[in-house]
């Protein structure tokens, strides 16, 4: 799916690599993923954003596969981060995950997650033709 991004003149530009809003053709399903964490399937977790940030896409490239979908079907992103130091590791490993188009996307810091070690959390939504 090639995505069109909505980038309405009349408002300030984003303020980093997203999208203000995303077009969803008819004709498409959506998937909704829950918020994943930096934990890989061995329990590890790694000690920065940006590492966590990079297993929290493989863990919604992984649940998006069950559908047929990949990372560039992703139309809307929220993250959360437990701190400003970490947004900057969170987006650099968005970035990476999006060359073309960026979905729309909104960033908030919040006091923490289940346990202390977690620092980014990640939830997509993403769209693919329906194949009937």
């Amino acid at each position: 799916m090639s995505l069109r991004a909505l980038s309405p003149p009349a408002i300030r530009p984003p303020f980093a690599r997203y999208s203000h809003g995303i077009v969803v053709p008819a004709g498409h399903r959506l998937v909704f993923t829950s918020g994943q964490l930096g934990i890989a399937g061995d329990e590890t977790i790694p000690a920065d954003s940006e590492a966590q940030s990079d297993l929290c896409f493989a863990n919604i490239a992984a649940i998006l596969a069950e559908d047929r979908m990949t990372l560039a079907d992703i139309v809307r992103l929220n993250a959360y981060v437990t701190a400003r130091e970490h947004m900057q590791g969170y987006m650099r490993s968005r970035d990476r995950q999006f060359p073309g188009t960026p979905p729309s996307s909104t960033l908030m810091i919040v006091s923490g997650f289940s346990r202390p070690e977690f620092l980014v959390e990640i939830e997509a939504v993403a769209a693919a033709p329906d194949p009937s």
